[in-house]
């Protein structure tokens, strides 16, 4: 690896602030809510083209592209890719929630109290941005590298909006990766908000949608019916319980434990004993746990909790992701020479940042890691607990050290022409 301290100090020293800022309230300014993330290729594409990245899209989806291209090294050193997703959640309420302030257009990127505001702003505009500036950046300190650098954006990560969310995206470019169309990565970073963070690290998970169904009968006479209200009673406690007895036997040194929470109820009768009641649930688990072992699992504790009541019961899984039920947990060995010099680039850029630990979400560099075959990590400047929420923002100065350190790791992982 190259040393960090002198390439850092001329990298700070190229530095364009004013550009780089530009650069990311460009990407916020164009609404690419999942669906919509045409408008925000469009806008990629053409950056990529200033780069020299010669940028190529596919769509994935009628309508739905995805965007990808490379800046070629002189030969000599590894190939690193930066992914991100192009999508964000919606902004609905959010014009209501902030009318007559400044943060009331959620796609004007305003700077506030050194923060830059706006829908897709930390989720993840800015790693995007960042990455894409980190090439430029080398550029203007004359730095020319070995290796290859690839970019990657990819859409329909998100969830939330009508038969949308599951990953046709990455999908659809890992299967580029694997029919050899698109050179295969020996590193990547996906640029999911880390606060300069690194994860190598991640939960998996699946979404339940438990239906416990009974028989409905007028309130006078309940003996005629079969109560779904309460079965489901005894579904909830024995998975309140499931999810005790899964956190206490175990604990991912960078991911915590596993759990199963509900997060949703409906159900019961007008006057009348209750046919029908609904539960949805999350689970979530840990490096090395295997989705169908854990589906398997919890479908065993709900069943033994109806047997007997008279009802009947029935599960859906409604977020398959890399597996059909939703998603895997994924880890890379954090003591990978890679992993801690892009750690140690980001303390750099901003003393006390570069912690290594485990992402609290899901994202999806399992396609990358169990699929293609490449080590893939999380960094990237942004809070996610400010994501999906009225109060999304990115420290500016967080962003600009996100810049830095990306470059400085780029260079050091590449490698240096005639350094």
């Amino acid at each position: 690896m190259t040393g960090h301290r002198s390439v850092q100090d001329r990298l700070k020293s190229a530095f364009d602030a004013d550009s780089a800022l530009d650069l990311l309230k460009g990407a916020i300014a164009r609404e690419s809510v999942t669906g919509n993330e045409a408008n925000f290729v469009s806008f990629l594409e053409t950056q990529m083209r200033k780069l020299g990245l010669s940028p190529q899209s596919a769509e994935f989806l009628p309508g739905r592209p995805n965007v990808w291209g490379e800046r070629k090294g002189a030969g000599g050193g590894p190939r690193l890719l930066f992914i991100g997703h192009t999508d964000t959640v919606h902004v609905r309420g959010w014009a209501e929630h902030w009318e007559g302030t400044e943060r009331e257009n959620p796609f004007s990127g305003v700077v506030i109290d050194g923060e830059i505001w706006g829908r897709g702003s930390g989720d993840l505009k800015a790693g995007i941005s960042a990455s894409l500036c980190a090439l430029d950046l080398l550029d203007r300190a004359g730095l020319a590298l070995k290796g290859d650098v690839s970019f990657a954006f990819v859409g329909d990560e998100e969830s939330g909006e009508p038969g949308t969310g599951v990953s046709a995206g990455i999908k659809d470019l890992t299967q580029r990766f694997e029919r050899g169309e698109i050179a295969k990565p020996d590193f990547a970073v996906y640029v999911e908000p880390t606060k300069l963070s690194v994860f190598p690290a991640q939960m998996g998970f699946f979404i339940a949608d438990v239906t416990v169904t009974g028989k409905s009968a007028y309130f006078g006479v309940p003996e005629e019916g079969v109560d779904a209200l309460r079965a489901m009673h005894g579904v909830l406690d024995a998975i309140w319980r499931h999810s005790d007895a899964i956190a206490g036997r175990a604990s991912h040194p960078l991911v915590g434990r596993a759990f199963a929470l509900v997060t949703g109820i409906d159900g019961g009768g007008y006057i009348a004993v209750p046919g029908e009641c609904r539960i949805s649930l999350i689970r979530k688990l840990l490096p090395g746990e295997a989705l169908d072992d854990a589906v398997a699992e919890l479908e065993g504790v709900v069943n033994e909790a109806v047997a007997g009541t008279g009802t009947s019961v029935s599960m859906d899984y409604p977020a398959g992701r890399d597996h059909r039920h939703g998603g895997s947990p994924a880890e890379v060995d954090p003591e990978r020479p890679d992993i801690q010099a892009l750690a140690a680039a980001m303390n750099e850029a901003l003393p006390g940042r570069g912690a290594v630990t485990g992402a609290p979400y899901w994202s999806e560099a399992p396609f990358l890691i169990d699929r293609v075959g490449c080590p893939t990590v999380y960094c990237a400047p942004g809070d996610i607990s400010n994501c999906h929420t009225f109060e999304e923002r990115v420290s500016v100065e967080e962003y600009f050290a996100g810049i830095v350190g990306f470059a400085s790791f780029i260079a050091g992982y590449c490698g240096i022409e005639n350094a």
